[in-house]
């Protein structure tokens, strides 16, 4: 019997529970009496799905008994492609009661998207975990798409070459009331870098008294000991030794520029090329789909507040896509952003919603599902 076979689980996992540290995907695979709730989510649950579109599982799990009770909770566990998730009963209440959207969307997902619903799973109802800092976590998660938007916009209007500039190309040197470029007064002077010595100015921060070597006797270290060099070199110079003229090191533009290169490079290593060349196909300068998810977010926000009811399955699909597609250019979408998160703080306003979660019942309700399962 299902009884039978709980038991022999329950020992089992006990016998285990010192060795093993936490539980597996594996694990949970080969005990799917522990699972509670699975869902097929993300676009396919809204409605925005395209043809392309990947399939997400998630879902919720519930520990055996000594597990739980042991040094080794398990969280959630997932798939090598993190396209399965599943989540431990504990866990998914505390998101939920956090105001997680993913966690209530999951809590809410339309029924021809379940695969499997425990009955124990009635306890939790959408109202238990709805108050009005569901405007916080909404509008946040879109305002983090709007960031990721405005990112790849930048990166877009502004590609890097991959050739890294050095500390050279953010010195200047003074020329009558101005200045020029440092590797351009090189070249009109005929000099070379290399054979160039630097020496401090005092109380002139990241200026420069260029000397020059042109015959290689004096050892000077150059404006850069090595082409890898982060820094400029001093010298020793001579007493006497003719100044050539006056450097400056813009050494905070550099810093702010070898962290621009770095985020902008390891963005194309990782970014998904697909994904990024759909986007300038249609030629938005921005990532669409991000966009999308922004207003897809603010609207369940809305719905929240204003109605107290969490609706996964977009109405306005083919209003979506439109944003998902490149319809609207990039200034036109962050205005009409601008909109819905002023709607957004209207809703809030005039909420009916609790101000926050009720964690004593919330609390009573887990520990009732919990004491039911392991009777």
């Amino acid at each position: 019997t299902k009884q039978t076979d709980r038991e022999l689980c329950f020992i089992c996992s006990m016998l285990l529970a010192v060795e093993r540290e936490e539980m597996t995907y594996k694990d949970l695979q080969s005990n799917p009496d522990l699972l509670l709730y699975d869902c097929i989510t993300g676009s396919r649950a809204y409605g925005t799905d395209l043809p392309t579109s990947d399939t997400d599982i998630r879902g919720v799990f519930i520990l055996p008994q000594p597990e739980f009770y042991s040094l080794s909770y398990t969280p959630q566990v997932a798939d090598d492609t993190n396209d399965t998730v599943y989540y431990e009963l504990g866990r998914f209440v505390e998101l939920l009661a956090k105001g997680n959207p993913n966690m209530l969307e999951l809590l809410a997902t339309p029924p021809a998207c379940i695969r499997y619903r425990h009955p124990i799973m009635d306890h939790l109802t959408p109202e238990l975990f709805l108050s009005k800092k569901c405007k916080d976590t909404f509008g946040g998660y879109a305002y983090a798409q709007i960031k990721k938007a405005r990112g790849l916009n930048k990166k877009i209007v502004n590609p890097m070459p991959r050739e890294r500039q050095t500390p050279l190309d953010f010195c200047y040197v003074i020329k009558g009331n101005g200045s020029v470029p440092l590797r351009q007064w090189l070249d009109d002077n005929g000099l070379e870098q290399s054979r160039c010595g630097l020496s401090a100015i005092p109380h002139f921060r990241e200026v420069y008294a260029i000397h020059y070597d042109a015959t290689d006797d004096l050892g000077y270290a150059g404006i850069l000991r090595k082409p890898t060099s982060n820094d400029l070199s001093l010298s020793s110079i001579p007493k006497g030794a003719e100044i050539l003229g006056y450097l400056h090191f813009n050494k905070d533009r550099y810093a702010t520029y070898c962290k621009d290169y770095k985020a902008y490079w390891n963005w194309v290593e990782e970014r998904n090329e697909a994904r990024y060349q759909t986007n300038l196909a249609h030629g938005a300068e921005y990532d669409s789909k991000n966009m999308m998810h922004t207003f897809r977010l603010l609207e369940m926000g809305i719905e929240i507040l204003r109605e107290g009811v969490i609706r996964v399955r977009r109405p306005n699909r083919a209003e979506l896509l439109d944003i998902r597609r490149g319809k609207y250019d990039y200034d036109t979408l962050l205005g009409m952003a601008e909109d819905k998160m002023a709607e957004l703080e209207a809703a809030y306003a005039q909420s009916t919603l609790p101000a926050a979660v009720d964690m004593e019942r919330v609390n009573g309700v887990l520990v009732e599902i919990r004491g039911q399962w392991y009777r």
